[in-house]
């Protein structure tokens, strides 16, 4: 298994193993429990306009997709990468959301945090786990240098303006109920 190459210069910083994928945390700013210093919610980045991106898409779309364009729309962005087993448990479940919302207002937008080397097997991993929502690849990992996602697959759901409203830290099973709600939720407003 690859380490990709944002998680694994953050472990040499903090002195701890690199941690490819996994977890099993979600934060919102309405949260009842305290989050640990390490999540976005504590970081700042749930309450706050999400930061502005433009990733070239190399599966499921042309040419390049800008959070800006994406405005009056509800996003979810999802970090993962084609060498993360909980990224191919979430692929599904996220495609069936889309299936779900697509029409109502929902873009999912994968940014993957793959190697070099992988990029090219970006499309086929969105062909097996069946995901049909544009994939692009971060190729100097700005994306992930704004957002921090802690593991593979982290997302954020950010609001028709723009606003990151609630953040899932790895995956578990079962997790696609709570995140329908959240996205019903910004839909409505």
């Amino acid at each position: 298994m690859k380490i990709n190459r944002y998680a694994f210069p953050l472990s040499l910083a903090l002195a701890t193993p690199a941690v490819a994928c996994g977890g099993v945390s979600s934060e919102s700013p309405s949260d009842s429990t305290p989050a640990s210093d390490s999540t976005p919610a504590k970081r700042g980045l749930v309450g706050r306009r999400a930061p502005d991106f433009s990733v070239p898409a190399v599966a499921n779309g042309t040419g390049k997709v800008a959070l800006r364009d994406l405005r009056g729309k509800v996003v979810l962005v999802d970090f993962w990468g084609t060498f993360c087993e909980p990224c191919r448990k979430s692929f599904p479940r996220l495609q069936d959301l889309y299936a779900k919302y697509a029409a109502s207002g929902l873009k999912i937008v994968g940014i993957s945090e793959d190697e070099p080397d992988d990029k090219r097997t970006i499309p086929g991993f969105a062909k097996t786990y069946g995901a049909k929502f544009t994939l692009g690849w971060d190729e100097d990992n700005s994306i992930a240098h704004s957002y921090k996602p802690e593991t593979m697959p982290s997302s954020f759901l950010i609001d028709k303006n723009g606003v990151i409203r609630y953040a899932h830290v790895g995956y578990h099973d079962g997790e696609e109920v709570e995140v329908e709600k959240e996205i019903r939720e910004l839909l409505d407003q």
